[in-house]
C-alpha cells in the first residue's frame, strides 16, 4: 500500500535527476509537497518520441473504458504480481509506464495501545527516487482529457514488514529507463524490475499525526517526532 507520499524538492532538482527533455510547468509551482494524497495532481515522468517529459497527472488511475472519473479513487495502487492480467492495468503495463518522483512516503504503525502512528520512509541520505507507475488518458463526457496514474506495490522488505504487508515499488536508478522505455513489452523483463528495494537502503522515522489529514501540506508533516 502507498496512500501518501512527499516531493519536497525544487522542479530543477527533478529535471536534473531524471534528465528531463521537456517539462510541462503546470502545477510545478506548487512544489514542494509534504503530504500528497490520492486524487491530487503531481508531476510524473513519461517517455514519448524518445523524449523524457515531466507532466502533471492525477493520482488514481482512470481506465480508458471507465464510465466516470470516480473509478480512479479505487486505483491508487496496482499489485505488481497481477498487473499484467488485470483489465484496468494491462494496457498501461504494456504501453504507458511512468516514473513517479518522490523523496519519501508514509505508512502507519500500530502501537501497543492500538493507535496508528504515522511513519515517514525515505531512502538513505534523503535522495530523490522513483516509484514504478502506470498512466492512462481518459476522456470525460465533454471531450476533455484527464491524465491519471497509479503506483505499483510489491511484498515488503524486512524493514517495511514491521509496518505493512505491502510496499511501493521503488525502482533502482539503473532500471528506471528500462521501465520507462515504451518499446519494451516483454512481461518477464518488466516483472523482474518490480521487487522490493533492500532494507538497508531505506530509513524511517515517526512524524506527527498532523499528516493524517490531506488538508495539511506543510513542513510539519515530515518533521521528526521527538521521542
Amino acid at each position: 500500500m502507498c496512500g501518501r507520499f512527499t516531493l519536497t524538492v525544487r522542479p530543477d532538482d527533478i529535471k536534473r535527476r531524471f534528465r528531463i527533455d521537456d517539462a510541462d510547468h503546470a502545477r510545478m509551482e506548487e512544489l514542494p509537497r509534504y503530504n500528497i494524497a490520492p486524487t491530487q495532481r503531481v508531476p510524473i515522468v513519461i517517455q514519448q518520441e524518445k523524449k523524457r517529459k515531466l507532466v502533471p497527472m492525477r493520482w488514481g488511475l482512470i481506465p480508458h473504458w471507465a464510465k466516470d472519473s470516480s473509478f480512479g479513487s479505487r486505483l491508487i495502487n496496482a499489485r505488481s504480481e497481477t498487473v499484467s492480467q488485470k483489465p484496468a492495468f494491462r494496457r498501461a503495463f504494456q504501453r504507458a509506464r511512468c516514473l513517479v518522483p518522490a523523496d519519501g512516503f508514509f505508512e502507519w504503525k500500530k502501537s501497543e495501545s492500538g493507535n496508528k502512528e504515522p511513519m515517514r520512509i525515505t531512502m538513505k541520505h534523503g535522495t530523490l527516487f522513483a516509484f514504478a507507475g502506470l498512466w492512462e488518458k481518459w476522456m470525460d463526457a465533454t471531450g476533455n482529457a484527464v491524465y491519471s496514474f497509479t503506483i505499483l506495490t510489491t511484498h515488503p522488505n524486512e524493514k517495511m514488514r514491521r509496518l505493512h504487508h505491502r510496499m511501493p515499488v521503488i525502482l533502482k536508478e539503473s532500471d528506471e529507463w528500462i521501465w520507462l522505455d515504451p518499446t519494451i513489452h516483454d512481461p518477464g523483463v518488466l516483472h523482474s524490475l518490480l521487487s522490493p528495494c533492500e532494507s538497508e537502503d531505506i530509513e524511517m522515522y515517526p512524524v506527527s499525526t498532523v499528516v493524517n489529514s490531506p488538508k495539511n501540506d506543510g513542513p510539519e508533516c515530515i518533521r521528526p517526532l521527538a521521542l
